[in-house]
């Protein structure tokens, strides 16, 4: 199908639905085909819980409805996503969590509306006999951003078939070209949730090492989490305070990637990672445990900076050790091959690729 085939694909009145509490790549995922959806000519609507994420669609000058949740088929709840349903003749609802689909999904289920669950890890759907019944009857087509994931899926839940799960890649925009300075001294961004599957403190205690070594740094770290104060204690245990800046949650991120040299994603537990896409999108290069998706679209010419998730946490700090010694060449060189990588899965095509997906 070529451009203008596409362009002329039917109108559809899309709702996605995320009921979750924290920022995480869902909804940077949701908001990014959101915005490329409506560009395409399709009605938008995002409902979600009120603050951050919808203040940001709203700032993307998209359609957004912040709202309470109740408990999990909380009968006021779905009838009010009915007559929201109705009122927008909405044709798809989107979903992300169970919590959505016991409340929107049973909603669009009742007026016939087809239902798309987009699954981010493989762990956030559990075979349970509620889990079970309500896909049953419910229905929905599965999206997720990776082929792991699906596999993860199909070990989980074998109930579920193969044709059920459709993958397509996550894209991000690409910077117009990667970074054209190398900081001095070299500047170090994670962009994670403080949480302690994101591996935070392999890094600073590589880091550390580095410092005893005296190699000068920077290390900037954007997201908040549940083990934040704990992330912050052992900076000061470790004795690195003075190179660490800690910014809290952000909306715009990528505003703070460009002002960085490598992003480095420790964690343990990843679907497809969007912190890590976008760090590729602004030519960063970029150091990675090869868990989830990581491997599906890393370049292989770079394949020293993908960690084996098998090796000990230790490994960090030998990348490192190698990677703050690198000439400005080397780190143009690099971000080029990562930057690339993300021009060959460009947002554009991840658009297009959904967009074929939801109206057929």
């Amino acid at each position: 199908m070529g451009p203008e085939a596409e362009r002329r694909q039917a109108h559809m009145n899309i709702c996605f639905v995320n009921s979750t509490n924290k920022w995480g790549g869902v909804k940077s995922w949701t908001l990014d085909v959101a915005r490329g959806l409506a560009d395409r000519g399709h009605g938008i609507l995002i409902v979600g819980r009120s603050g951050p994420f919808i203040d940001k669609a709203r700032e993307m000058g998209l359609d957004a409805l912040g709202l309470s949740f109740g408990p999990d088929f909380n009968p006021m709840r779905i009838l009010g996503f009915i007559k929201l349903f109705k009122a927008r003749k909405t044709d798809l609802v989107v979903v992300n969590v169970g919590k959505d689909m016991r409340i929107a999904g049973i909603a669009a289920k009742m007026l016939g509306i087809p239902v798309v669950h987009r699954v981010g890890l493989a762990g956030d759907m559990r075979n349970t006999y509620k889990v079970r019944l309500l896909h049953k009857w419910i229905r929905p087509r599965i999206l997720v951003p990776c082929e792991q994931i699906k596999r993860g899926l199909l070990q989980e839940l074998p109930y579920l078939k193969p044709e059920e799960i459709t993958v397509i890649l996550t894209g991000k925009e690409p910077a117009p070209s990667p970074p054209a300075t190398v900081h001095s001294p070299l500047r170090f961004i994670s962009t994670s949730q403080l949480n302690a599957d994101k591996g935070h403190k392999d890094v600073l205690e590589a880091l550390a090492e580095l410092k005893k070594q005296g190699y000068a740094f920077e290390y900037h770290i954007v997201g908040t989490g549940r083990i934040e104060a704990e992330l912050k204690d052992l900076t000061t245990s470790l004795d690195l305070d003075d190179r660490v800046t800690w910014h809290g949650f952000q909306k715009d991120v990528r505003s703070f990637l460009r002002k960085a040299d490598v992003f480095l994603l420790p964690s343990y537990r990843e679907g497809l990672p969007n912190t890590l896409l976008e760090a590729m999108a602004e030519g960063l290069v970029c150091v990675a445990r090869d868990v989830g998706g990581v491997a599906e679209m890393w370049p292989q010419e770079v394949q020293d900076l993908c960690i084996p998730s098998t090796l000990c946490p230790n490994k960090f700090n030998a990348v490192l050790n190698e990677l703050i010694c690198y000439s400005n060449d080397i780190i143009f060189e690099r971000r080029k091959i990562f930057w690339k990588a993300s021009v060959n899965n460009s947002l554009e095509n991840m658009i297009r690729k959904i967009d074929f997906f939801f109206t057929h």
